[in-house]
């Protein structure tokens, strides 16, 4: 038995709390041209959704694989052709990881017959910030980009949103060991979604970065926040972002000095592209 602790819970088994098993389960694969603009170039970010989760977010856009595992179950030479279609067939311009914490032995395995034959992409750790330092140190082969989220800034809000009452420590401490010792300032992205009613806790993060982290850092603030999944009957992830809510948080990043990263504007953002998760089929195809 895969005695597993990747991520902070530590299981010590498989299945373990995201219900992951012993073999790499793949939902969708393709290039993804949705992305933050340094990871899209020409081909798309090569993204690759992994099943399960470590976290169990009411509001999940993602809830069929992440929530409910659907997608394949790949053996170690199946994830190797993935990864080699996304380089050679799509030409994307770096291999996405999402979610991948419950799979890294499994990754690392199925790249390295391309590194031996040259194709070597940069990775990209695309996760929820609910890492082990220990994990990322250990596995920082697949950590070129870290694009990481920073969440919530009060465990309880963590415990209730996402069953994680330990998530603020994991996630501010993996985020300064990815821009210290692992990517630098110049490959970190942190996305800040800004969440119904907890708005000012976007805000004691920005605060929190630009103390710890400096104002380098590339920062998303992100305004496509759409109820999904079990959020429809949680109040107040039940409902949308107000006006207010996201233009405290996008002047409080500018008055911070945050000048690297990205804003949205609130009445951009489209409902169908929020619950693009929901809505997305298995299998192979490009992410728009």
């Amino acid at each position: 038995m895969f005695e597993c602790e990747l991520c902070p819970r530590r299981c010590g088994r498989r299945p373990g709390f995201c219900g992951a098993g012993e073999m790499p389960r793949v939902f969708r694969w393709g290039p993804h041209f949705g992305e933050e603009p340094p990871l899209v170039g020409k081909g798309g970010s090569g993204c690759v959704f992994f099943s399960r989760c470590t976290l169990k977010c009411l509001y999940c856009q993602n809830s069929p694989w992440s929530w409910k595992g659907e997608g394949q179950d790949k053996t170690i030479g199946e994830l190797t052709a993935i990864f080699r279609e996304l380089a050679v067939n799509d030409g994307c311009s770096n291999w996405n990881l999402v979610s991948p914490t419950p799979y890294l032995p499994f990754i690392r395995e199925a790249i390295a017959p391309l590194k031996k034959e040259g194709i070597a992409l940069p990775v990209v750790w695309n996760s929820s910030g609910y890492e082990r330092v220990e994990t990322i140190g250990e596995y920082r082969d697949l950590c070129d980009w870290a694009l990481f989220d920073l969440r919530y800034s009060r465990e309880e809000t963590a415990r209730k949103a996402s069953a994680a009452v330990d998530y603020v420590a994991h996630a501010r401490a993996a985020l300064k060991f990815a821009v210290d010792e692992v990517c630098g300032p110049e490959r970190t992205i942190c996305r800040i979604l800004v969440l119904p009613g907890h708005h000012e806790e976007a805000i004691e993060n920005l605060a929190w970065i630009a103390a710890n982290l400096g104002t380098e850092i590339m920062v998303s603030v992100m305004a496509q926040y759409t109820p999904a999944y079990k959020a429809l009957e949680t109040p107040p992830f039940d409902r949308k972002l107000t006006e207010y809510e996201y233009a405290e948080v996008a002047e409080a990043a500018a008055d911070f000095g945050f000048e690297n990263g990205w804003t949205q504007a609130l009445e951009s953002s489209d409902p169908a592209l929020a619950l693009l998760g929901e809505n997305m089929t298995k299998g192979h195809g490009a992410v728009r």
